[in-house]
C-alpha cells in the first residue's frame, strides 16, 4: 500500500483503454456508504481527541484519468466505488464568474481542514486531503484533465456536441449502413458470437425471443436470449438498459423482459429507467438503439432488438403458414397491440385475414473512436440509472468509459483555435481556448483498435458476402446470409476534396497543409488498398449476389464521424440540455447545395415565430427552399414518412385519438394553416413549390397465404435518416419532432457521416464527386422505393435532374398511387375528407370483400370495369403488376376538412399536447 501511495500506482495507472496515467493518492470522502473491512485504516489521521473522524469520512484510492475521476477501496482493487464521468460544462456559472470548473478549492472555518470540490452533470462532490497543497495538486490535475486540453470532454465540440469529429486524419473510423432489419440484425448476431468481454445494449424495446436470422425453424441459436445465454457462459459480461415505460401508455412490458433476461445467467445485468414516481418524469422515454461489442463495434439507428422490426426489401404482408415471423413477431400495431408478451410464440393476429405491417429502417455499425463515443454514452446513462435506480446493488457495478484521443488534429498545435457551430437556429456560442495538449494525452499514448481485414482461405470466401463487414477482428469461418451492395460506380480514383471538404466551416481549418499532407500520405498508405477492395467487390457483383439480394449492406468506408445526441438532466444526468442531433439537422440543411432526402417516422416541426413547435427543422427547409428560388437554381427536398401513425386504431375509431392528434401536428407542419410549410411557400411561389419539396409514404401488396386474399399494408417507415448532397449522412434513432429534438425530453443517439472516400457520378447535370457511403445508401433506398434492379441504378444517379426526380421518382409514386387505389380503395388517400365519407367507404369496402382490417387493405375477388356496355371482372393481380417498387404519394388532402385534435371527452384532451409532438 504505501509503495504504491509513493509510486502514485494503481491497477487502473496503465490500463491502455482508460488513458494514460494522471494523477492518484488516497483522498477523504463522506458521500459513499461505509466501507466495512479494515474500518480503522479508513480514518482520516490517528488522532483519538478531535473527533474528526466521527463525521463518516473515509479514506478511498483516488484515479484521475483523461475522461473520469474514480475512486477505489485501495490501489489493487480495480472495481470503482464511485466515478465521476466528466461531461460538458456551462459556459457560465451564473454568477459573472465565467466558465464553471471542474474541481474547485472549498475553504473552511477550521484550517485543520483541506476541501475540494467536483462539479460535472448533476453531481457536486465534497473531497478532502491532508494538506493544502495536495488541494491545489488535486484542482490543477483534475481542471486540466477535463477543461484544458482542447479535446478534453467538459468543452462542447461542434453542434454543442459531447464528441468531437472523428476521422479527420486516418484513426480507424469506419461505417457501414444496413437496410431494413434482415441485414442489420443478421451483422447484430454475428457481432455478438465473436464478443469477447463485453456487450452492452440499450433499447427502447428490447425482446428476449427475437431471432437474429431467419427462417427461425433452421436458426434456433440465433434467439436474441440463446446468444447472450451462450456468451455469459463464456464470461462475457452483458449490460442491458432498457426504458421503464408507463404501464398505462406503452404494452412493451419491459418487466417481462428484464425479468426473463436475469433469468439466463448472473453474468447479465439488466436496469431500467427511469423510475417514474421518484423522477416525475412520465412523459419521456429512453429512445436510443444500442448495440456495443467490446467496445470495438457499434450499431446504432432506428432499429430496436424487438417483434416486428424484422424484415427484407420485399416487404412481404403474409407468412402462413408461419416461416420468417413466429408468434408476435407477426405484428401489425394498426391491428392489435399484444397485451401480454408471456407466451410470445403464439400469433396474436389471425393470419388468414389480417395481415403484418412491414417495417422499413436503416442501421449503422461503427468502428474505430466513434464506436467508444458511443460506448461512453452508454456508460454515462447506466451509472446515472445504476446511482438513481440500485445504489447500494452490488450486483449491479459502475462502468468505466473507455478512453479514445479525441481530435487528431489537435495535436501540438499551441495555437488559438474555434470550435463549435455559429448556427442560426442553435443555442450553442463559439467557444474559443488555447491548445495546450500536454505530453500525457499525446496521439502515442491512445490505444487505436483499428479493425483488420479477415485473412486465410476460409476469410476470402466471405469476403464478398459481408461486404466487408467484420464485427471485430476476424471471423474465420463464419458464413452469412448478408449481401453486398451490389451498384457499380465505374473506376474512378479515390481523391480527398481538399478544396470541399464536407467538413470545411464545420471544424476548425487551422493548419490546412498539414491536413492536405496527412491525407496525401493516408492515401498512398492505405487507401490504394481500399479502393482496390472496393472496385474488385463491386466487379464481381454480378457474379456471386442474386438480384433479389441487392443492396441490403453497405461499403465499409472509412469516414468523418460524429456521435450526436438528445439528453438532458433526467435522462443522463447532464448539467445541461444537449440538442446537437437538432443543431445538426439545421446546420446540414442550410449547408446543402443540391438536395436534402429525408426518411423518418415522423414529421413536426415548426417556422421561426411559431409558439408551440419548438425544433426549427422546418425552418431551415423553407429557408433553404427560399433561397434557391431567389438563386433561380434547381433545389431539392424529398421526404418519406409513414402514411398513417403505427399505433392501434383506426382514423375514426373512439379510441384512436392519439393516431389524429399525430396526424393534426403532422398536417399542422405540411399543408394545412400558416404554420405549415407548403401553404408558406404556396404564398410565395405558387405551384412551383413542388420542384422544390414533395412527399412521400410507402405501400405493399401480397397474399396472406396461398390461394387467400389480396391484401395491402403500409410498409411503415421507422427510419430516421437524411442524406445531403451524396456526400453527407444522419442516421440515428432520432424523429423529426420536438420529442426527439429539443434534448430536455426523449433521450436520443444519432451519427453524422461526412465522406471521405469520393466516385464520380453527376448532380444537376454536372460531374460530381459523391461520397461511397451516402451515394451507396441512396442508391439502395431509391432502387428498393421504385423497383430498380442492380442494372438500372444509372438512370438514378443523378437526384435531381428532371429525367429522375419528376419522369421517375414522382411518376412512380403518382402511378403507384393511382393502382393501389382502384384495386383497394386503401386508407388513407385524397378522396376521403371528412370522417363522415371516411365511415361511407369503411362500410361499403368492408360489406363488398367481407373483411374487416382497420385501413381496409384488402382486394375484391374480381376488380369490376366496364367494357363495351357489360361488366367484366379482372384479377387485382394483374393490375397489381404494374406497381413498381413501394413509393406512393403521401396524401395531403385525407381528412382535410376535420380538426383532429383530441375533444373533451377523450382522455387525450387533458394529456399534454407535447406527448404527441
Amino acid at each position: 500500500m504505501q509503495v504504491c501511495k509513493f509510486l502514485e500506482v494503481s491497477k487502473l495507472s496503465f490500463a491502455p483503454e482508460y488513458g494514460p496515467k494522471l494523477k492518484e493518492d488516497y483522498i477523504m470522502v463522506k458521500h459513499l456508504p461505509k466501507i466495512l473491512d479494515n474500518a480503522e485504516d479508513r480514518r482520516c489521521c490517528s488522532c483519538q481527541w478531535l473527533c474528526c473522524c466521527r463525521d463518516n469520512w473515509q479514506k478511498v484510492w483516488a484515479v484521475l484519468k483523461p475522461g473520469f475521476l474514480a475512486f477505489l477501496k485501495d490501489p489493487f482493487d480495480p472495481k470503482p466505488l464511485d466515478i465521476v464521468v466528466f461531461d460538458v460544462l456551462p459556459a457560465s456559472d451564473g454568477n459573472g464568474e465565467g466558465r464553471v470548473s471542474l474541481a474547485k478549492e472549498v475553504h473552511d472555518h477550521n484550517p485543520l481542514r483541506h476541501y475540494f470540490r467536483v462539479t460535472c452533470g448533476t453531481r457536486s462532490i465534497k473531497l478532502r486531503t491532508k494538506s493544502n497543497a495536495k488541494v491545489k495538486d488535486w484542482v490543477v490535475a483534475i481542471n486540466d484533465a477535463g477543461l484544458r486540453p482542447p479535446e478534453g470532454w467538459c468543452h462542447p465540440h461542434r453542434f454543442g456536441s459531447f464528441a468531437p469529429p472523428r476521422g479527420l486524419i486516418e484513426d480507424g473510423s469506419q461505417a457501414q449502413w444496413f437496410v431494413d432489419g434482415s441485414a442489420a440484425f443478421e451483422a447484430i448476431g454475428l457481432a455478438i458470437e465473436e464478443a469477447k468481454s463485453e456487450i452492452f445494449i440499450c433499447g427502447w424495446w428490447l425482446c428476449p425471443e427475437l431471432y437474429l436470422r431467419r427462417p427461425f425453424h433452421a436458426h434456433a441459436s440465433s434467439r436474441l436470449d440463446s446468444l447472450l445465454e451462450s456468451k455469459a457462459k463464456q464470461g462475457v459480461q452483458v449490460y442491458i438498459l432498457l426504458y421503464k415505460e408507463v404501464a398505462l401508455a406503452l404494452k412493451i412490458n419491459s418487466v417481462y423482459s428484464k425479468r426473463k433476461l436475469l433469468g439466463i445467467h448472473e453474468n447479465i445485468r439488466v436496469l431500467r429507467y427511469p423510475d417514474h414516481f421518484s423522477s416525475g418524469v412520465y412523459l419521456w422515454s429512453h429512445h436510443e438503439k444500442i448495440v456495443i461489442v467490446d467496445h470495438q463495434i457499434c450499431f446504432l439507428g432506428g432499429l430496436d432488438l424487438c417483434f416486428g422490426r424484422y424484415d427484407s426489401g420485399e416487404h412481404k404482408v403474409g407468412d402462413h403458414p408461419s416461416q420468417i415471423w413466429p408468434g408476435k413477431d407477426y405484428y401489425n400495431p394498426r391491428e392489435s397491440e399484444p397485451n401480454s408478451w408471456e407466451d410470445t410464440m403464439k400469433d396474436e393476429l389471425d393470419r388468414l385475414k389480417y395481415p403484418r405491417m412491414p417495417w422499413h429502417d436503416v442501421h449503422c455499425a461503427l468502428w474505430g473512436p466513434p464506436c467508444r463515443d458511443v460506448a461512453r454514452h452508454f456508460v454515462q446513462r447506466w451509472n446515472y440509472a445504476k446511482r438513481n435506480k440500485a445504489p447500494n446493488e452490488q450486483a449491479i457495478p459502475l462502468l468505466l468509459p473507455q478512453h479514445h484521443m479525441v481530435i487528431p488534429h489537435y495535436m501540438g498545435k499551441n495555437k488559438e483555435i474555434e470550435s463549435g457551430e455559429n448556427s442560426d437556429y442553435g443555442n450553442h456560442k463559439d467557444v474559443r481556448r488555447n491548445d495546450s495538449f500536454s505530453s500525457l494525452s499525446s496521439f502515442q499514448d491512445v490505444p487505436l483498435l483499428i479493425p483488420q481485414e479477415a485473412d486465410g482461405p476460409d476469410a476470402v470466401k466471405i469476403e464478398p458476402k459481408l461486404n466487408g463487414f467484420n464485427p471485430l477482428h476476424d471471423l474465420h469461418g463464419q458464413t452469412s446470409r448478408l449481401s453486398r451492395n451490389p451498384f457499380f460506380f465505374g473506376k474512378s480514383k479515390i481523391e480527398p476534396l481538399i478544396p470541399d471538404m464536407p467538413m470545411r466551416g464545420f471544424v476548425d481549418d487551422h493548419d490546412t497543409l498539414d491536413l492536405q499532407s496527412e491525407m496525401s500520405h493516408m492515401k498512398q498508405t492505405g487507401l490504394e488498398v481500399s479502393e482496390k477492395e472496393w472496385w474488385e467487390i463491386q466487379e464481381r457483383g454480378d457474379q456471386v449476389v442474386s438480384a433479389d439480394e441487392i443492396g441490403q449492406v453497405g461499403p465499409r468506408v472509412s469516414c468523418c464521424c460524429q456521435i450526436i445526441r438528445s439528453v438532458s438532466q433526467w435522462s443522463a444526468g447532464t448539467s445541461q440540455n444537449e440538442e446537437s442531433i437538432h443543431s445538426a439537422y439545421c446546420s446540414l440543411i442550410d449547408r446543402a447545395e443540391h438536395y436534402v432526402y429525408i426518411e423518418n417516422q415522423f414529421f413536426i416541426s415548426g417556422l421561426s415565430g411559431d409558439e408551440i413547435i419548438q425544433n426549427r427543422v422546418l425552418e431551415a427547409i423553407y429557408r433553404r427552399i427560399m433561397r434557391a428560388h431567389n438563386e433561380k437554381k434547381c433545389f431539392r427536398v424529398i421526404i418519406v414518412i409513414p402514411l398513417l401513425p403505427g399505433f392501434q386504431g383506426g382514423v375514426d375509431d373512439s379510441g384512436a385519438a392519439s393516431v389524429r392528434a399525430i396526424m393534426h401536428w403532422q398536417y399542422r407542419t405540411i399543408c394545412r394553416g400558416h404554420n405549415s410549410i407548403l401553404h408558406n411557400l404556396y404564398n410565395l411561389i405558387g405551384p412551383k413549390m413542388h420542384d422544390f419539396i414533395s412527399f412521400y409514404g410507402l405501400r405493399t401488396y401480397g397474399r396472406l397465404y396461398d390461394g387467400g386474399p389480396v391484401a395491402s399494408s403500409q410498409v411503415y417507415v421507422h427510419s430516421k435518416i437524411m442524406i445531403i448532397d451524396d456526400r453527407t449522412t444522419l442516421i440515428g434513432s432520432a424523429n423529426i419532432n420536438d420529442r426527439s429534438l429539443l434534448g430536455s425530453r426523449d433521450s436520443e443517439i444519432g451519427l453524422l457521416i461526412e465522406d471521405r472516400e469520393f466516385v464520380h457520378s453527376s448532380i444537376g447535370g454536372k460531374s460530381w464527386k459523391a461520397g461511397k457511403f451516402a451515394m451507396s445508401l441512396r442508391l439502395s433506398l431509391w432502387s428498393e422505393h421504385i423497383g430498380l434492379h442492380a442494372g438500372e441504378v444509372n438512370q438514378i444517379r443523378d437526384p435531381v435532374i428532371d429525367s429522375t426526380y419528376k419522369d421517375i421518382w414522382m411518376a412512380t409514386a403518382k402511378t403507384n398511387t393511382t393502382i393501389y387505389q382502384d384495386v383497394f380503395s386503401c386508407i388513407p388517400n385524397d378522396l376521403i375528407h371528412t370522417r363522415v365519407s371516411l365511415r361511407q367507404c369503411m362500410s361499403f369496402w368492408r360489406e363488398k370483400t367481407g373483411h374487416t382490417t382497420t385501413d381496409l387493405g384488402i382486394a375484391p375477388n374480381k376488380l369490376e370495369s366496364y367494357k363495351d356496355g357489360d361488366i367484366t371482372g379482372t384479377d387485382p393481380m394483374e393490375r397489381l403488376k404494374s406497381v413498381k417498387g413501394h413509393l406512393v404519394s403521401f396524401p395531403l388532402d385525407f381528412m382535410c376538412k376535420e380538426d383532429l385534435r383530441p375533444v373533451f371527452n377523450e382522455s387525450e384532451y387533458y394529456a399534454s399536447p407535447q406527448v404527441f409532438h
